[in-house]
């Protein structure tokens, strides 16, 4: 639980909507000085990954932080460091001087233990240069002993530094004190919700998560998608780290997509980071609506895609697959007759799962993969009328009846929808547990064809009892 700032509590009606505060929150410093940790306290939860490690961080990441009366956008970066343009440390701090150029204020956390550095000193002057409000913060204040060195910190040239501990909330009611002079006060109440995730919720829009294989293209994809460089990418596998998630309009519908790091056999994951990374992921995909599956189109349906096709399919989302990298394809007649057959053939859980072709790198079909992403989400998103479900039933049942094991017949009495998102139908039958699977999978693929529901995960769940909707028997 994240604490409350050490102040008289105000009622719950006047710290949420007398007195609601917002704008936007920057977190910069040098690497492992608690950025993260502190982007964690405010948004309430663990969205950031956090390692004892320098530079674990290496996109921008954004969350709803609240702080007593005020919830304003947080912006967790990577850490300042001094780089070359072109290298992966280079781009990381210019997502960061972005991140600063948005910002309402920014944070400036220094690690009161290690003390002043020449690197916090180098920042300070980026600071000093872009103009915007900066609260100097002392992380890393649980004790004494770290407290003697703030008075260093003067020679920064900020206001009086904020001292506080982000892993153990300790000091945030006087980062409270500091924060809210520089936020703008909302006229109409907080008029924001939150989603599961912690992170802002983008107004109903569609959540959409790219997944893949480690060095598939995914952060080069949602940068074309985007038309701007806002995730990084690169040539190298394992760039991305957290799954990073980005508001997008596309011909004015509301997008929040997901950038997300590669998934590696389990076995192969051995270090504490990526298996937080791969959780990470794992969490955007239970999160998304509609996912899509990147794959090397010259390494095509690899084990590894296999698992992560059936880890979309085991969390009920609509998939979208993506064929990456399809320029270097030198004969793409002969190479799309193979993938057809071979998505038919190796992914009969989303049987008609759309796939698209295409470059990343160079937008090469990028334009066909919205319009299927949203054709799947409409069929996801389906219902059917309870009598025609049962007049379909019954012709099933009429060409192919349930087989009898053992001599015992088993009857179906009744189908119905019970929820969508992915559809799932009930149908309730006298003998449900002695019904073979391969009739499950009968009832399922006539779903598909007579009902138009291809490319997402259908549900047929037995049940034992007559029809639910009769009162009783005469």
């Amino acid at each position: 639980m994240r604490p409350e700032p050490t102040r008289p509590a105000l009622p719950l009606a006047e710290r949420f909507f007398k007195n609601y505060m917002s704008g936007i929150v920057v977190i910069v410093g040098r690497p492992n000085v608690g950025k993260s940790t502190l982007f964690n306290r405010l948004v309430g939860r663990k969205l950031a990954l956090v390692d004892d490690r320098p530079g674990v961080t290496r996109d921008r990441r954004e969350g709803e932080g609240r702080l007593g009366d005020m919830a304003f956008t947080v912006i967790d970066t990577a850490g300042l460091e001094e780089a070359g343009a072109g290298t992966l440390e280079g781009r990381m701090v210019e997502q960061t001087r972005r991140a600063i150029a948005q910002s309402d204020v920014c944070l400036f956390l220094i690690d009161a233990r290690a003390g002043l550095t020449p690197l916090d000193r180098h920042f300070s002057r980026l600071l000093h240069r872009s103009g915007k409000p900066v609260i100097l913060v002392a992380n890393k204040c649980e004790n004494r002993a770290a407290n003697d060195t703030i008075s260093e910190l003067f020679a920064l040239g900020f206001d009086d530094p904020v001292a506080l501990s982000a892993e153990h909330g300790e000091g945030m009611g006087a980062l409270y004190d500091a924060l809210k002079p520089y936020l703008t006060k909302a006229p109409d109440g907080p008029g924001y919700e939150t989603d599961r995730s912690g992170e802002k919720d983008n107004g109903g829009g569609l959540r959409l998560a790219v997944v893949g294989r480690p060095n598939t293209g995914k952060s080069t994809l949602i940068n074309a998608l985007l038309g701007t460089n806002r995730v990084l990418a690169g040539p190298r596998a394992g760039v991305t780290r957290d799954a990073i998630a980005i508001d997008w309009q596309w011909n004015g519908r509301a997008i929040r997509l997901y950038d997300t790091a590669g998934l590696r056999r389990r076995s192969r994951i051995d270090r504490k980071l990526e298996k937080l990374a791969v959780a990470d992921t794992l969490r955007a995909v239970r999160f998304a609506e509609v996912v899509v599956l990147l794959i090397d189109a010259m390494q095509p349906f690899e084990k590894q895609d296999l698992h992560i096709a059936a880890r979309i399919e085991c969390e009920g989302r609509a998939c979208v697959i993506a064929l990456n990298k399809w320029d270097l394809v030198t004969d793409k007649d002969a190479m799309r007759t193979r993938l057809d057959e071979m998505t038919n053939r190796l992914l009969p859980q989303i049987c008609g799962v759309p796939v698209i072709a295409l470059s990343a790198l160079t937008g090469e079909n990028i334009a066909a993969l919205i319009p299927a992403i949203l054709q799947v989400y409409e069929v996801w998103q389906k219902r059917i009328v309870t009598a025609k479900l049962n007049r379909w039933l019954a012709d099933m049942v009429q060409n192919h009846p349930p087989p009898a094991p053992g001599g015992q017949r088993v009857k179906l009495r009744y189908m119905t929808q019970s929820k969508a998102r992915p559809p799932t139908f009930v149908v309730f039958c006298s003998r449900p547990e002695i019904l073979p699977a391969a009739y499950r999978r009968y009832l399922v693929n006539g779903l598909r064809r007579r009902f138009d529901l291809w490319g997402i995960p259908v549900r047929v769940i037995l049940r034992k009892g007559d029809n639910p909707y009769i009162r009783g028997k005469p």
